[in-house]
């Protein structure tokens, strides 16, 4: 018998929009905002600096930091702003008209991307907390700092 070959769901520690440092890979020290997170595969694509950030931890973008643009839970993966940068040819598509090489973020694996203070710039760990009134939060393990409002 064959074993069932899809994907796990994963849980991403990352969410879209948050600010990440890549920290392995071609990119490692990049800081962008995480575009896309892709679960099912463990990647993220990853955008810009933003307010909360990731930093890549393994891979060829490896220690470098931006924004989540797009979290993908289903694939594991995110995309980060200005990391894992992919160029794609295209053909033209009316007469005349000439082809072009088109460059785009491609998701990342979430397990290469780490919350990033960009306040005490310093990549950390995430961990879960109630406030006051009970709602649930994510926070910095390194600074504290509480990322959900």
């Amino acid at each position: 018998m064959k074993k069932d070959t899809t994907p796990k769901f994963h849980k991403l520690h990352v969410k879209t929009g948050d600010t990440v440092q890549i920290i392995a890979g071609k990119d490692k020290g990049k800081v962008g905002e995480v575009i896309k997170a892709l679960p099912q595969l463990s990647k993220v694509v990853v955008k810009g600096v933003n307010i909360k950030t990731k930093q890549i931890i393994a891979g060829k973008d490896k220690g470098k930091v931006g924004e989540v643009i797009k979290a993908l839970p289903q694939l594991s993966k995110v995309v980060v702003k200005g990391v894992n940068i992919k160029t794609k040819h295209v053909k033209p598509q009316q007469e005349g008209e000439s082809g072009r090489i088109v460059t785009q973020e491609a998701p990342i694996h979430s397990s290469n991307v780490m919350l990033y203070s960009t306040k005490q710039n310093v990549a950390s760990r995430v961990c879960y907390t109630f406030t006051a009134e009970g709602k649930k939060v994510r926070k910095l393990k390194k600074t504290g700092e509480i990322l959900d409002n």
